[in-house]
């Protein structure tokens, strides 16, 4: 078998690399957060307060959709910009979803990078599977120890 690098493949037949799935960007962006947790982040001023035409342009330097936009994987998969807008439309947030992770009436100025990801995580439901299996465990504890109680004491 050949291998060739996907530059030469691409002269001679048209590769487009799959489009992420929401989970996967959503997954992405909490990862590209939690590389440096403790980086402090602009959070987003009164995002609930601007007009929906305003609010679309809001941008921070320095913000966690900075952090998003640095990355050239999500920019080429579509990632327009910086700006709320192009993350709600981008990451399909809702207004409410948006302003839980990201708004300064939350959080304050800034955030570590960290907290920002762990709003996205439970604003979006994007929970973690290693997390995920820690709340089944425990509520499987919690339901079963009446049971063993009652049969062991």
């Amino acid at each position: 078998m050949e291998h060739k690098h996907l530059d030469q493949l691409r002269s001679v037949a048209d590769i487009q690399p799959r489009s992420l799935s929401r989970e996967e960007r959503l997954q992405r962006w909490i990862d590209l957060l939690e590389r440096d947790p403790k980086r402090s982040l602009n959070s987003l001023g009164e995002i609930e307060y601007k007009p929906p035409a305003e609010r679309a342009l809001i941008r921070e330097d320095n913000s966690p959709l900075t952090v998003a936009y640095e990355d050239p994987i999500l920019r080429a998969d579509g990632l327009a910009g910086d700006r709320l807008g192009d993350a709600m439309r981008y990451f399909a947030l809702s207004d409410g979803q948006a302003h839980y992770a990201l708004c300064s009436c939350l959080s304050g100025r800034t955030m570590d990078a960290s907290t920002c990801a762990q709003r996205l995580r439970n604003a979006t439901g994007n929970v973690a599977w290693e997390s995920a299996v820690g709340a089944w465990a425990l509520a499987a504890l919690a339901v079963s120890l009446p049971g063993l109680v009652y049969l062991l004491g």
